[in-house]
């Protein structure tokens, strides 16, 4: 195969995999603390409308007196945002989890349906427009050497993954994090404070996923579009599932993902395979190999659990 194309499958694969890292590392996080998380696909929808609106009102009037200016500080204040919005949408699920001690899967599905709504009403207010926002003419930069470029959250999912194994394996954090979420009657038996420890695993969650959604749309793209997010909140919480919710294993499944949806891409873009199965193909032979490759995961001990002191 030529070493052009190897080259092109590999970049379109770590692009891919970006967003899968930024919210699988969040959905670590969250569940490491015992509170399950699905709604990550709804937190990556809203952290890419916080990025694509917020980078594109603050570009407004620069914009407006020079079509060609560059206003630097947009998209990163459009990063920001996302990463409010994202940790607001957590600390929302976080409240409703843990302080009412509802459901956890339907507060979740709850926010994945908002994800659909929100939007609509957003854009069609600000836009007229209810499935996209107007395009972002200063997206992020691109960094690298020669023809290898990529946005800078690129490089930061990737140094989040040793980063989260540090915090979580080898700081009194980590530790209590991982308590709470493995037996919470012990660890508030040594003084730990469950219920906050928790708000701070999904709330981090939040932000991470939030991050995930600015590469999805000032990062990779320069506009939000609605549903963005296609299912790649799903397909990270499942990577984490087959990672053993460890932060290396998810990089590995959300690393196999990426790849087989570079192909998918490749293959679609040489109209060899009808669109809806080049579209069905990542996910179904991600489900595959994990599948047949992945041994028992075993989750940790009270997730889904609410703490009853």
């Amino acid at each position: 195969m030529d070493w052009l194309l190897i080259g092109a499958i590999a970049a379109s694969a770590i692009r891919a995999t970006t967003p899968l890292l930024f919210a699988s590392l969040g959905g670590l996080f969250s569940e490491r603390s015992g509170v399950v998380n699905i709604a990550l696909e709804g937190i990556m929808v809203f952290g890419a409308l916080g990025a694509a609106i917020t980078a594109q009102l603050v570009e407004r009037p620069y914009v407006a007196q020079d079509p060609n200016a560059v206003v630097w500080f947009a998209p990163w204040l459009g990063v920001l945002a996302a990463m409010a919005v994202g940790g607001f949408v957590g600390w929302i699920h976080a409240v409703v989890s843990i302080r009412y001690k509802a459901d956890q899967i339907i507060s979740a599905t709850a926010i994945n349906l908002m994800a659909i709504g929100i939007p609509a009403v957003l854009l069609t207010g600000l836009y007229d427009n209810s499935t996209t926002s107007e395009r972002v003419q200063n997206t992020l930069p691109t960094w690298g050497v020669g023809a290898v470029q990529f946005s800078p959250l690129v490089y930061l999912a990737f140094l989040l993954v040793p980063t989260a194994w540090y915090v979580l394996f080898r700081t009194p954090f980590g530790l209590r994090l991982r308590s709470v979420g493995e037996h919470p009657e012990a660890a508030d038996s040594v003084g730990i404070d469950v219920r906050r420890m928790r708000y701070y695993g999904v709330v981090l969650s939040g932000v991470l996923a939030g991050l995930g959604g600015a590469f999805l749309s000032i990062g990779n793209l320069n506009q939000f579009v609605a549903e963005m997010a296609g299912g790649r909140g799903y397909i990270a919480l499942a990577a984490l599932i087959f990672g053993k919710w460890t932060p290396f294993g998810a990089l590995g499944a959300t690393l196999l993902f990426g790849t087989f949806e570079a192909i998918g891409t490749l293959l679609g873009g040489g109209n060899l395979l009808p669109p809806a199965l080049v579209q069905a193909i990542p996910f179904i032979l991600t489900m595959l190999v994990l599948a047949g490759f992945v041994g028992r995961a075993v989750p940790p001990g009270a997730v889904g659990k609410p703490f009853e002191k």
